[in-house]
């Protein structure tokens, strides 16, 4: 296992990541040990969380796994979405976010979470003061360094501004979901985060399983977040998708890969990838993902890969920047 530096923050961590919110849920608490073990020995040194995961569940199973080795892992956890009830139980305000950290402190019996996340960007809360609650809980110590998932590209650098300007803790790193079927990243959240240098932790590697190939077989008759969840059949409803994923799987077969390892590399050979963020409901899963360590990712194969699906439109209304008409680099 290779390990990278996140951002500027001098911390490191492993080349691929491990989600958890699969912990207390389609995992049950000793599959969800299974998982974690076998992280660990592979090399596995950084276990992302939220408090919204099985609401709190999560972390506490991941609470029991990492006391014995608290000092050898990083753990994350987020902030914004509802858990428990209540008018104020949801969203970044300073008062939401002071009552959360410290309930997920209690479920993680540790007494820092290492980076941790804004789930979403509050559009009903001054963003001022969602960073000025996270700057006082890094004086605290009670977290590490404040980070954004699920924010647009503006959102983090007013973010940066701001931070700069007040003498905040900055984010250090962002969570953006990526794969081959949703590429809107690759616009402009990983150019600034190179520009910035900032971590990327991305999410969603498979696609909520679609790259695994599992959907394409005729006996994958199990229930699947793909069939029941409302998020996911809305995330990947486009026509274009089932070619895109044909061609892939095709791809994969014809090289000898496991279409989930090679779907994993591929995600981690964009040079603005920290860590891909791995999920896994059981061992089998988990296997075929670690094994993206294993397929040497050339720039060659990444873009046969990418001619799979549509290249995003540049950030900017002028197509001429991503052909051969345009002005250049000076």
């Amino acid at each position: 296992m290779d390990y990278q530096f996140v951002g500027n923050t001098g911390v490191k961590v492993s080349r691929l990541a491990f989600g958890t919110m699969s912990f207390g849920g389609d995992a049950d608490e000793t599959t969800s040990g299974q998982l974690f073990s076998r992280c660990r020995d592979a090399g596995i040194n950084f276990f992302d969380c939220a408090n919204m995961y099985q609401q709190g569940k999560a972390e506490e199973i991941l609470g029991k796994l990492i006391a014995p080795c608290r000092e050898e892992v990083i753990i994350s956890s987020k902030v914004y979405f509802n858990i428990g009830t209540g008018e104020n139980a949801g969203g970044a305000s300073r008062r939401h976010i002071l009552q959360a950290v410290e309930a997920s402190l209690r479920r993680l019996k540790t007494d820092r979470i290492d980076f941790y996340f804004i789930h979403r960007f509050d559009d009903r809360t001054d963003l001022e003061q969602t960073l000025r609650a996270l700057n006082d809980l890094v004086s605290q110590g009670k977290i590490l360094y404040p980070m954004a998932s699920n924010f647009a590209a503006w959102q983090v650098s007013k973010a940066l501004g701001i931070s700069a300007i007040r003498g905040f803790a900055r984010f250090a790193g962002i969570q953006p979901m990526y794969n081959l079927l949703k590429r809107q990243a690759e616009v402009e959240l990983l150019p600034m985060a190179q520009a910035e240098n900032l971590a990327v932790f991305s999410y969603s590697p498979l696609a909520a399983g679609i790259l695994s190939g599992k959907y394409f077989k005729n006996t994958a008759q199990e229930v699947s977040r793909l069939k029941t969840n409302k998020i996911y059949q809305a995330r990947y409803a486009d026509q274009g998708i089932t070619d895109t994923v044909s061609h892939f799987l095709q791809y994969a077969e014809s090289h000898g890969y496991d279409p989930a390892s090679l779907a994993v590399a591929w995600v981690a050979s964009h040079p603005a990838i920290t860590a891909p963020i791995l999920g896994a409901r059981n061992l089998n899963q988990l296997e075929s993902s670690l094994k993206a360590l294993e397929i040497p990712m050339t720039a060659e194969m990444r873009a046969e890969i990418c001619a799979f699906s549509p290249t995003p439109a540049p950030a900017t209304d002028r197509n001429e920047e991503v052909s051969s008409a345009s002005f250049g680099v000076r």
